[in-house]
Order: C-alpha cells, then structure tokens, then sequence
C-alpha cells in the first residue's frame, strides 16, 4: 500500500463512533454489556451442544459453528473499539488493520455460507425426513463445515491482498471505528475500480445467491409444513423455521445494505451503524432467538443447570 505524492503513512487513524466524550463513555458501557451478553450466550450454547447427547444433530452442528463465528467476529471488532472509546490515540498500524480486516471478513463471508447451508439443513429435515440421516450426514456436516470456513478465509485473503495495493492519496483517518473494506477504500487515488467491481461481484455471490437460495428453501419448507396434520408438529417446524429467518434478516439486510448500495448514497455515520448490526446485534440476539423459541435448548439448559447444582 503506497500513499502517492503524501508524506508516507506507516498507520491509519480510526476515528470512531463519535468524539464526544460524554457519548464515547455511553457506548463504551453500552457495547460493553453487548459483549458480555455475546460472550455468555454464544458460549452456552457451544457447551450446551458438547454437553448434550439430545443435541448432537447437523442442526445444532451447524448453530455451534454460527455461534463461534459470532465469537470470534464480535471479539474481532469490539475488544478494540471499547479500547479507542478510552483512548485518545486512536492509531492503528497496518499489520493490524490488516489482520483485523481479514478476521472480520472471512468469518462474514463464512456467515453468508453458513446460513444458507442451515437453510438446507432444514429443508431436508422437513421436506425429505426418510432419507435426511443420509443426506445430513455425520461425514458431510464435517465437509460442509470445513468448505464454509475454507472458503471465507480465502475469499478473505483475496479481498485483503487487492486492499492493501490500491494506492492512496491524501490523509490516512479512516472514518470508522473498524479497519472496514469499503472506508480504506475510499482512501484510494486510482486502481479502485476493478477491486469495487471485485466487492461487487463478491456481494451478488456471497450475499443474493445465498438469499435466494434460503428464501427457495423456507418457500418449500412452508408448502410442506402445511401439508402436517400434526398441529403440534406444525408449530415446531414453525418455531424453528421462524427463529432462521429472524437471523437472516438482520444479518443479510445489513450486510446488503453495507456493500451493495452506491457509496454516493450514503448517508454521514450510517455504515457505522449498519456495521454495529452485522457484526455485534446479530451475535447478540442469535443465542437469544435459537433458546427462547426452542424447547430443546431449554431442555438441555434446565438438565446442565441440575448437574451444576449437584456439584
């Protein structure tokens, strides 16, 4: 990464989410219980997982690999932004930027994967129960789990390797409380056009391909689950089809709203918002969701609750 006719620039300035102070000590509290509740909820949930046999299926297979994702991106992100809301050096060098940058980016597009494959997951748990043990294998959910992660960490490295050799003109603050993709690119004199086209194309893979892809699922999971006599057996399918899409709304509509609209139509501080609720909301209310709609999460609460107590 070259700065051209500037003094050359070894670090980048984060700016953050605001430079009032009285505001800067609000979010620090406010981001800092978000944490906490990511850490907590995402963490239970991997045990709850590891702890209990009944949970021991490709759906909660794949919900324990969303909730490590969730650690590790929010754990990304915000150990270092509550650092800069006490901070007033605020500089971060490239090599961690850099490093930031790639975490971040591979665990969101792993995302993007993963939550269309548990779209799947579910489209052949209801819609071809008999052969599901076959499909959804213990062998395949490894593989799949394996792609999903292989895949975001080279996708990442691609993104990345392209950023950091676009030249840049001018200062080197970055308007944001992340090294985000976008925001350094802005920072960009020439060569910008191909790596936007690149983010572009990227965008319609990693997020409308996946989108569709879930929405063409959860149509045939509804058709399907209407056709269950069961009404019981309608309201759990429901329950757990439901608790998905509310995942998938917020974090794909974020993250669309985040990369596929026009730079010039953004307005001031709204990607920093926009970021707040990919990578922080979504892995707070993802454990909420999952064990507030689902009774065998509930079920495998109360029995590590009873176990701790007998200790």
């Amino acid at each position: 990464m070259i700065w051209k006719n500037e003094t050359i620039h070894r670090e980048f300035i984060l700016l953050g989410l605001s430079s009032d102070p009285k505001i800067q000590v609000a979010l620090f509290i406010a981001f800092t219980s978000a944490y906490t509740i990511i850490l907590i909820g995402n963490f239970l949930i991997i045990v709850l997982v590891l702890t209990d046999a009944n949970l021991h299926t490709p759906m909660y297979f794949f919900l324990t690999n969303l909730s490590f994702l969730d650690l590790c991106f929010s754990t990304s992100t915000i150990p270092r932004m509550l650092k800069d809301l006490l901070s007033v050096n605020k500089v971060i060098s490239y090599g961690e930027c850099a490093a930031q940058m790639f975490i971040s980016q591979s665990l969101g597009v792993s995302e993007c994967v993963l939550l269309a494959v548990m779209a799947y997951d579910r489209y052949v748990a209801i819609c071809y129960p008999l052969r599901y043990t076959t499909i959804i294998s213990g062998m395949a959910c490894i593989r799949l789990a394996v792609g999903i992660w292989m895949c975001g960490f080279l996708l990442s490295a691609s993104l990345v390797t392209l950023t950091f050799n676009v030249d840049l003109c001018g200062h080197n603050k970055i308007n944001h409380f992340v090294c985000e993709l976008l925001e350094i690119l802005s920072l960009g004199c020439k060569n910008i056009v191909l790596v936007e086209l690149f983010i572009f194309i990227v965008g319609l893979i990693f997020l409308m391909i996946p989108v569709t892809f879930i929405v063409t699922s959860y149509f045939n999971i509804i058709v399907n689950i209407l056709k269950i006599a069961s009404s019981s057996g309608r309201r759990r399918a429901f329950s757990t089809c439901s608790s998905h899409m509310m995942v998938v709304v917020i974090f794909y509509g974020s993250a669309m709203a985040a990369y596929m609209k026009p730079r010039s139509s953004s307005l001031p501080g709204t990607d920093k918002v926009i970021t707040v609720f990919y990578a922080i909301v979504t892995a707070m209310l993802n454990p909420m969701i999952y064990t507030l709609r689902n009774n065998d999460v509930k079920t495998a609460f109360l029995k590590l609750i009873k176990k701790i107590k007998v200790f």
